[in-house]
């Protein structure tokens, strides 16, 4: 069990910089690219692509982030220890097979694809649907495993 909670602590520092580095990257950008539009006025294509690319994969890490910690939204009347599982099944399901498998699917079709402004193929940018999948995959088994062990939903101590 302790193997467990260090995995998750370890999966929850590395989502919780890489959050935070994204957030900062677009707080740069975005100053980069207001004042090369007002001031030069000239407008960046390429940070306004990144900054594009970079909320996505924020939101999408940040999500799993969420996940893991048992923050997200919920319906309290269905805490039942069972119907949690089944949900949590659900979740792994979903996360497996649309994110990680259509997520490398989508990698693979779409390598040979630049983005508009930035030299980067398309497969590197989706690679956040397998990495953000895997995750929440990974934090799914841990919270039923928790489930299993009579841990309830609110079990983090940061």
């Amino acid at each position: 069990m302790e193997f467990l909670q260090t995995i998750r602590k370890g999966l929850d520092k590395i989502l919780c910089a890489a959050c935070i580095f994204l957030f900062g990257l677009m707080v740069v950008v975005g100053t980069y690219q207001i004042v090369t539009r007002f001031i030069f006025n000239s407008p960046s294509t390429v940070s306004e692509e990144l900054l594009t690319y970079s909320f996505a994969w924020m939101a999408l890490l940040s999500a799993a982030y969420i996940f893991g910690k048992r923050d997200h939204m919920r319906m309290g009347f269905v805490a039942d220890k069972v119907l949690e599982i089944c949900i949590e099944l659900l979740v792994v399901a979903f996360a497996g097979i649309a994110m990680v498998y259509g997520g490398i699917n989508i990698m693979g079709l779409t390598m040979t694809q630049t983005t508009a402004s930035l030299p980067v193929t398309m497969g590197v940018i989706y690679t956040v649907l397998p990495l953000s999948g895997l995750f929440i995959v990974i934090y799914g088994i841990l919270n039923i495993i928790d489930l299993v062990h009579g841990k309830g939903l609110d079990h983090e101590e940061n």
